[in-house]
């Protein structure tokens, strides 16, 4: 450590920092594929990736010689000029998807926000301004904007801020007679996650899914996937409308994305896109150079069979293993998810425990997430190595012990 760096500790964020987070009692500094590092020296293996966001692990090569190449050649000219790295990614991006157009920002909440937006732009322009109205699920969660948290299904985010924005409705997820019963002509769009994340780890159905598409075709209504989460290989596919099949109208990225890095993406069609000319919206850091050379090593480095392939058998590796650790001590119903987003359901004799098992996977040098208080969630490198999964889950077993051993 250089001399003129303060030694800090954990105590230091009760004093220093807003408490909006309650972060583990360690700080890590230092991470090498799926391994973290903290201040004492003590290495611990990483199945939070970061809450979904390190999809290529800690200090992967090729993205550092992006990321440091770029920093020796430029970091920021704004909007006012474009930038090679920002064009590039947004051909890969177009090239690999439904899309046309990539709009770049700098977070999950950033790219809904543009998705929301834009489909109430693309509304008010083509059928006036009564046709506003976005149908959401409960449970969702679309970023911690005003705008973003009220389309989100969850009131614990959305309460207490004064007066919400109008015209947002929720009906549970994978019900698709409920969301008949919703749209309406005043519909501009249809939000869902083909995955929730913070909802539970819960795939949607196929059948749910391609009903929301006709009904927003019939309703003129615009059908919005939230793959913030869900996308970038996390599923197994580039993003997850690949697995089913039912192509959505505009698309929000983000999380995995830039690998570590803060990026967002909005992707959508031209005919969308033309509905947000010069001036309509914006961002100052969106697309900055930065970014998106990162961004764009992680989808040459992801989207390449062998990565996508990989996701699929690391999957069935941790779902086995998984299954038997919630049979032998009877902690989970099942067991859950897509690709690399994997969540554990709590047995009803364990529901509510979630931080439990958090808490003691910590304690077991084990980084692991929740998905709200009844689900355990993994969320590893896409490129994590069988023999850290291995290790990582006999860890976790032990850790699962000690919770049911009280």
């Amino acid at each position: 450590m250089s001399v003129e760096q303060a030694q800090v500790q954990r105590a230091d964020f009760d004093q220093v920092m807003v408490p909006t987070y309650a972060p583990a009692g360690f700080i890590p500094v230092r991470g090498k594929g799926s391994r973290v590092w903290d201040q004492a020296g003590r290495e611990l293996i990483d199945f939070s990736g970061g809450i979904a966001v390190n999809t290529l692990g800690h200090a992967h090569p090729v993205l550092v010689q992006a990321l440091t190449e770029q920093a020796n050649q430029l970091w920021h000219v704004s909007n006012v000029f474009t930038n090679e790295p920002a064009l590039r990614l947004a051909k890969k991006l177009v090239d690999a998807t439904f899309a046309d157009r990539a709009f770049f920002c700098n977070s999950g909440a950033e790219a809904n926000e543009a998705a929301f937006k834009l489909a109430r732009r693309v509304a008010h322009d083509r059928f006036g301004p009564e046709k506003y109205e976005i149908i959401a699920a409960l449970n969702s969660f679309h970023g911690r904007t005003l705008f973003t948290v009220s389309v989100g299904g969850q009131p614990k985010y959305s309460d207490g801020f004064g007066p919400k924005i109008t015209g947002i409705s929720h009906v549970p997820y994978n019900d698709l007679e409920a969301l008949k019963a919703a749209v309406s002509d005043k519909t501009c769009a249809v939000v869902l996650e083909p995955i929730q994340g913070e909802g539970g780890v819960l795939p949607a159905d196929l059948a749910y899914l391609q009903g929301a598409r006709a009904l927003c075709d019939q309703f003129n209504a615009l059908l919005v996937f939230d793959e913030v989460q869900s996308g970038m290989g996390r599923s197994g596919h580039l993003f997850a409308y690949m697995h089913y099949g039912v192509v959505p109208d505009i698309l929000s990225s983000a999380k995995s994305l830039g690998g570590g890095f803060p990026i967002g993406a909005m992707l959508t069609t031209d005919a969308l896109a033309q509905h947000f000319p010069a001036g309509t919206h914006g961002t100052t850091y969106g697309g900055n150079p930065l970014a998106c050379a990162v961004a764009g090593a992680v989808v040459d480095v992801i989207n390449t069979p062998q990565v996508l392939q990989g996701v699929a058998a690391k999957h069935e590796r941790f779902k086995a293993r998984l299954q038997q650790i919630g049979e032998q001590y009877g902690v989970f119903s099942q067991v859950r998810g897509m690709g690399l987003l994997i969540g554990c359901v709590l047995s009803d004799a364990y529901k509510g425990r979630a931080k439990d098992f958090f808490v003691s996977a910590e304690q077991h040098d084990l980084m692991i997430l929740q998905a709200g208080p009844d689900v355990v969630r993994f969320a590893p490198s896409l490129v994590v190595e069988d023999a850290d999964i291995d290790e990582g889950l006999e860890r976790f077993e032990r850790a699962v012990a000690k919770v049911v051993q009280g």
